[in-house]
């Protein structure tokens, strides 16, 4: 690991840094260092299940075409939607060929782009993530936070601090109003069968929150499913009521131990390696999708360690026996086809 220059807040080796400050740095990265290569994390809770797929046998759909995409989407007819690292969407025929879309964000249609929401509360929304649409037109997205851009995630990451919110648009009434707040790094979202309720993934807590909306007498939400084996990113619904969610491979205790540091900000500066051993995110990161039953219950798991296949998988969507992946590392769209369990 090759050393970065001190935080500009301490004096150089050769001035004799102030002992406090040193001290902080080394203590944090000596903690770091210990739950990150001498302790194991602990193990999931009873809601995990063993891996029992792989994603070999994938295809790649569109290689050379797409790059970087995030997110996949696959509509009633066939077609596949995807938005891609550069600002475009993408759009794949069943007959396999590619369309490219306008540049933007929100809504997009075949006259063009629209900004349905750029601001909330007088705040600039920076950090907009992802939306689900209603059958009453109503629509919910996740601004995964409310204090930092997304090129400052890490920082996002090391604060500790749920700045993740969940928003309702009304295009109805043209109005903005806020649904949940106090989520940590809120991300993928989707509503399920019934549209009773909606999940939301928190990335930083290793779960997923479920919040109802058609149910008196509820809380604001509960726990749909947590202890899951990373970070959940997007979350989609299945035909049959579950949910597939792609997984970010992180390491809990690192996290843990980094965000115990009070000078954690500085140390990524001087050390900037630290947030790859912290999520993996290059062409060996691993891959992993989970599905889950609409109760909560993990019903399978299909993963990659060794990014063999893909790796660093975003987004997952099931059609007609198959699932369709996201990869922000790659320069396709994997279609999977799936094995009865």
């Amino acid at each position: 690991m090759a050393k970065r220059n001190p935080p500009t807040t301490c004096k150089t080796l050769s001035e004799l840094w102030v002992p406090e400050c040193s001290g902080f740095l080394l203590g944090c990265l000596l903690a770091f260092a210990l739950q990150t290569f001498f302790f194991l994390s602990p193990v999931s809770s009873a809601t995990f299940v063993p891996t029992n797929s792989s994603f070999k046998g994938m295809i790649k759909l569109g290689e050379g075409i797409v790059n970087h995409p995030e997110d996949v989407s696959v509509d009633g007819n066939g077609v596949l939607y995807t938005a891609t690292g550069d600002g475009w969407i993408k759009r794949m025929h069943p007959n396999g060929t590619w369309e490219d879309w306008q540049q933007g964000l929100l809504k997009v249609s075949e006259e063009g782009v629209t900004v349905l929401v750029s601001q909330f509360n007088g705040s600039q929304l920076r950090f907009a993530n992802d939306v689900i649409e209603a059958s009453d037109g109503s629509l919910y997205f996740t601004v995964s936070s409310t204090k930092f851009t997304p090129a400052e995630y890490y920082l996002d990451l090391v604060s500790g601090e749920p700045h993740g919110v969940l928003l309702k648009y009304d295009p109805s009434t043209n109005q903005t109003s806020l649904v949940l707040d106090g989520l940590y790094f809120a991300n993928g979202v989707a509503l399920s069968e019934d549209e009773r309720f909606l999940v939301v993934c928190e990335s930083w807590k290793f779960r997923c929150v479920k919040h109802f909306l058609k149910v008196s007498g509820r809380t604001d939400r509960e726990i749909f499913i947590d202890n899951l084996p990373g970070g959940p990113d997007n979350v989609n619904l299945a035909r049959d009521g579950s949910f597939w969610i792609s997984i970010i491979k992180m390491d809990p205790k690192g996290i843990q131990a980094l965000q115990s540091c009070k000078e954690s900000t500085q140390l990524l500066e001087a050390y900037p390696e630290l947030i790859q051993l912290l999520i993996p995110m290059g062409k060996q990161a691993a891959a992993a999708v989970v599905n889950v039953k609409a109760d909560g219950r993990l019903n399978r798991e299909i993963s990659d360690p060794n990014a063999t296949d893909i790796s660093f998988v975003t987004s997952a969507q099931g059609h007609d026996n198959n699932l369709y992946l996201a990869s922000i590392n790659s320069d396709f769209i994997g279609k999977l086809p799936l094995r009865p369990l």
